[in-house]
């Protein structure tokens, strides 16, 4: 990869900058290509988790207003591009131990364009998983109750909000000490966040404690969202919190303040390895 591809034709400041983004989401998205394994497990995950609920769990279940498998499948796509978003951080911290990131600063390239990079191939990662997800949803008997326009509106919600979240994990890739930490580092974020929450179980069926955390967790407003714009609440209740009774508004709201916080700690840590 020379450094006039990462410069690219472009005068503008703002033209190199997209140009050294595109290049290395291109760069990762070929990698990706190049190991199909990765797509494999990153789909074999959501679609073993529908199956093992909407199979297995449904019949002990119950969900009052709805079907279980209606429930289920907002909760199954929040669980999974949250998870998903943990690519980005694992990526990071391979590319760190690698080496890569020392050849990336030798080049006359943006710092952010790396993150950038990243960010992108693993939303496009994030889709695929999430077009393979619907359909197994599909075929175990999930439909979409409201308007071709809300479901679009379901789908770019949940990847803008995998977007946002990726560079959470990309500044915990950056941060800790090698890429086998962390898997370990994330799952202690990810499965209080994915778990204690309305994804598989309504919260006002919890402790006391669990179901105020589960009301105002950022993950069950996510699905909160998905299930209005999917049209899967049937007559289900939706607790009497501000972020669930304006589900859609709190994702938004939060998308932003990630990317506000997030995407300015991120290249500041990479700024500060890649000046080591």
């Amino acid at each position: 990869m020379s450094a006039a591809t990462l410069v690219g034709p472009d005068s503008t400041a703002i033209g190199r900058w997209f140009s050294d983004g595109w290049t290395v989401t291109k760069r990762n998205l070929t990698k990706i290509k190049r190991s199909p394994d990765m797509i494999i497990f990153a789909v074999l995950q959501p679609i073993m988790f529908v199956l093992l609920f909407s199979q297995v769990y449904a019949g002990s279940i119950a969900v009052e207003g709805t079907d279980y498998t209606q429930y289920l499948m907002a909760g199954i796509f929040g669980q999974t591009v949250v998870f998903g978003s943990t690519f980005s951080g694992a990526a990071m911290a391979q590319d760190l131990k690698d080496g890569i990131i020392d050849r990336f600063r030798t080049l006359p390239m943006s710092p952010s364009a790396v993150l950038v990079g990243r960010t992108n191939s693993d939303l496009a990662l994030n889709g695929i998983s999430m077009l393979i997800m619907m359909g197994t949803g599909l075929l175990v008997g999930w439909r979409v109750n409201n308007s071709p326009a809300e479901f679009i509106g379901g789908v770019a919600l949940l990847l803008l909000f995998s977007y946002a979240f990726s560079w959470v994990m990309a500044l915990l890739g950056m941060s800790v000490k090698s890429p086998e930490t962390i898997n370990n580092a994330s799952f202690m974020i990810l499965f209080p966040l994915t778990f204690i929450s309305n994804a598989f179980v309504q919260p006002q069926n919890m402790p006391a404690a669990l179901e105020a955390f589960a009301n105002w967790n950022p993950v069950s407003a996510l699905v909160q969202a998905a299930r209005e714009l999917f049209g899967n609440l049937g007559t289900a209740p939706v607790p009497d919190t501000w972020p669930m009774q304006n589900a859609v508004l709190t994702v938004l709201i939060g998308v932003v303040v990630m990317l506000v916080i997030f995407v300015p700690l991120c290249v500041r840590k990479f700024e500060s390895i890649s000046s080591r």
